[in-house]
């Protein structure tokens, strides 16, 4: 019995050109506002986080506009479930806002550029992350007081740079676009303008010296006996309750179970010294959190971090169903699981620390902590940067869905690019003043 070839890229790319016959390029641009509740779905997030962690939620989401935004990807999965879709369906982030995309260290201890947040990932339809990025690029000019003009410019070229990067991916195997990265010290460098190369040299200059040795340095303190502890840092690092120390060693136990085997056998090598419990980002703020210190026999330390993985919003609120290759992966081994699988799709080269643990009703992912891990602050950018950090997010996020199958019938349905960055930045324009109006609500609670 014969095995049946995968369609040819051709073949792929004209299907995706016959759906538009079904699926207007210009549907993209329709946003749907009835039948909303965005408040009612942050409170119910809210119901399943560590309630006395719920204020510091409230409290940076309340900065600006944009910090809100960047808590608010189950809203938009929500609206974004409401809107006309393609459906044709790539491994996404869930959550591609311009302030996801940063540095961190290949296993070649080399500075990559890539997605860095992957809580959310899970199998949706490409212009859901595609959205996501660009109104983020348009609520982040704003709340930096960009021109509209300057703004609408920037959204633009994301849109026309992903749509690039997608098409060129096809003219590579498989295999070629598994190897793909983005090198920031490369030969990119020289192409860019003297602003751009400025912000870039200054980020890859702080990336650089956020280095696990220095997390070490600055988090813990050394005893009298000479053992590791962190220092208390409220709110956001606590000593986590004795009765969750036990539960600690468990996790532990259990994630080098499904670490790999060169990984298990360095940590053996460790002693595993002290927890705290560790408050992260801005969306994620109220799920669970363990930084566990680790020293060897020279007294040298090494951070891992353990973080809660609940169901994606895309799932969950996008209400998107998700293929039987996911759902028993997480049914067998939790959303832990998901959430390291996906990111090992999703970037070029990964944290090789990766892993997942169940512990009682919580799911956890674990991965090192700070590995000269950096990024861009995006409101302090000049106008030239601000452009070329946009672009550089969505070639990026295209090298990333490049990686699924219908990465080709997408390219397809994309065609030259301009009716698509008509419809998503007409769409992106209309979500950025709905969410701002939701921050307004949030606000006047």
């Amino acid at each position: 019995m014969s095995i049946p070839l995968r369609p040819s890229t051709r073949e792929l790319v004209d299907t995706g050109r016959r759906l538009r016959k079904q699926i207007p390029r210009s549907s993209l641009a329709v946003l749907t506002t009835s039948d909303r509740d965005p408040l009612g779905i942050l409170e119910e997030q809210n119901s399943t986080r560590l309630p006395e962690l719920i204020p510091l939620r409230t409290e940076r989401m309340s900065h600006s506009a944009f910090t809100f935004y960047r808590g608010t990807a189950a809203i938009m999965a929500a609206d974004l479930a409401n809107s006309p879709t393609t459906d044709i369906r790539v491994a996404a982030c869930g959550d591609a806002h311009v302030a996801n995309f940063g540095f961190y260290a290949s296993p070649q201890r080399t500075l990559v550029f890539d997605l860095n947040d992957f809580d959310e990932a899970a199998v949706a339809p490409w212009e859901w992350d595609l959205k996501r990025l660009v109104a983020s690029v348009i609520i982040g000019g704003r709340d930096a007081g960009r021109t509209p003009g300057r703004i609408e410019s920037a959204a633009r070229h994301t849109v026309l740079a992903y749509r690039h990067a997608l098409r060129a991916s096809l003219e590579h195997t498989p295999l070629e676009r598994y190897f793909t990265h983005f090198d920031p010290e490369g030969g990119v460098v020289q192409a860019l303008d003297r602003s751009s190369r400025q912000a870039l040299q200054a980020a890859i200059k702080g990336a650089r010296k956020r280095t696990g040795g220095r997390a070490v340095r600055r988090l813990t303190t050394r005893g009298s006996d000479g053992r590791l502890a962190f220092v208390s840092i409220p709110p956001t690092m606590t000593p986590l309750p004795a009765d969750r120390q036990a539960l600690a060693q468990s996790a532990i136990d259990g994630y080098l179970r499904s670490a790999k085997p060169d990984v298990a056998l360095m940590l053996s090598q460790y002693s595993q010294v002290d927890t705290a419990r560790r408050v992260v980002g801005v969306g994620s703020v109220g799920t669970r959190c363990v930084l566990v210190a680790f020293q060897d026999g020279e007294g040298h330390g090494l951070i891992m971090q353990a973080k809660e993985a609940g169901p994606s919003v895309l799932a969950t609120y996008g209400r998107i169903a998700q293929p039987a290759v996911v759902a028993d992966l997480v049914a067998e081994h939790g959303q832990g699981a998901r959430v390291v699988s996906l990111q090992r799709i999703l970037q070029a080269v990964s944290d090789p620390f990766l892993g997942w643990v169940q512990l009682d009703d919580v799911d956890l992912y674990v991965r090192q902590f700070h590995d000269l891990k950096g990024g861009f602050e995006f409101a302090e950018l000049d106008d030239r940067p601000y452009l070329d950090y946009s672009r550089a997010c969505a070639i990026t996020l295209a090298r990333a869905h490049s990686q699924s199958g219908q990465a080709a019938v997408a390219a397809g349905y994309i065609g030259s690019g301009r009716a698509v960055a008509d419809a998503i930045v007409e769409w992106s324009l209309a979500y950025a003043d709905m969410a701002e109006a939701d921050y307004r609500a949030f606000l006047a609670e």
